[in-house]
């Protein structure tokens, strides 16, 4: 059971905030995913889901299977690009459900979103696409300030996670500038 020394303050607007944050990171790669799967709409609902919490909607089992559902439609992408853009959905839908604990984790669900996009630019790299760099830059100066809030109250981010870790580390340190 988590004490008091383990929470943080965490307000709705900010939990909001964070979750369009989300939602807008991982809008930018979602012609990734539906390049080969035009007609699975998962990671779509999923950030559709989390814009509508973002803007005042309720915090619903919907919007959590919204997430699940992004998640399970990365198991069938057509590259990895894909699927890390559908990671990158079911984060954005996940990041509804922020918990107020002073964990590292909790980072990976401000981030995740953020990071997931810049992986999937990573690997789906072509001509007339943005590119990593550019989704990266977007992602730190598209922050509101909630996140950069919140993230300050949170101890820093977990080692691990292969690549997208990385990014959120990355994320990480220049969000808390």
């Amino acid at each position: 059971m988590p004490t008091d020394a383990d929470r943080i303050d965490l307000g709705e607007d900010e939990l909001r905030a964070i979750t369009g944050y989300a939602a807008d990171c991982a809008r930018t790669v979602l012609p990734i995913f539906e390049e080969g799967l035009p007609a699975d709409t998962r990671p779509r609902d999923a950030v559709d889901a989390a814009r509508t919490f973002a803007e005042g909607g309720p915090r619903t089992n919907s919007l959590r299977q919204s997430a699940w559902a992004a998640y399970k439609a990365a198991g069938g992408a057509e590259s990895p690009g894909a699927a890390d853009a559908a990671r990158a959905a079911s984060h954005a839908a996940a990041a509804a459900f922020l918990h107020p604990r002073a964990s590292a984790h909790q980072v990976k669900h401000v981030l995740g979103a953020a990071a997931h996009a810049v992986r999937a630019e990573e690997l789906a790299a072509t001509d007339g696409r943005p590119g990593a760099a550019e989704t990266l830059d977007r992602a730190c100066r598209h922050a509101p300030p909630a996140v950069t809030a919140v993230l300050r109250r949170l101890p820093g981010a977990p080692s691990g996670g292969g690549r997208v870790g990385e990014l959120i580390r990355e994320l990480d340190a220049v969000l808390r500038g």
